[in-house]
């Protein structure tokens, strides 16, 4: 619609036109739904302790669990230094490398 979006024109905007209109709305609008209840998958943010290509702790999404013979792992996404740049990295971690941020 040409010229539809600009304030100033000499025409009713299509606000001021609705309301002139004598149309009324039939009742109260319905109450939004509530925002789902966050999900433990949903990731949570953690410290990785000593990952490969990294020296010290960085920064890390954690993203699922599993457990092995050995102990629970998580499955962590973190970013390392690479030639052009940040690297993405996801890879499994036994539950001693990770703390909760």
């Amino acid at each position: 619609m040409a010229g539809g979006m600009h304030r100033g024109s000499s025409r009713p905007s299509l606000g001021e036109r609705a309301a002139d209109s004598g149309v009324r709305p039939a009742g109260p609008l319905p109450e939004p739904a509530p925002p789902p209840p966050r999900q433990e998958s949903a990731g949570r943010h953690c410290w990785v302790h000593a990952p490969p290509g990294t020296a010290g702790t960085v920064p890390g999404l954690l993203v699922e669990w599993r457990q092995r013979p050995e102990g629970w792992q998580g499955r962590v996404a973190y970013a390392v230094p690479g030639p052009h740049g940040p690297v993405l990295v996801e890879a499994w971690f036994p539950a001693g490398s990770l703390e909760q941020r």
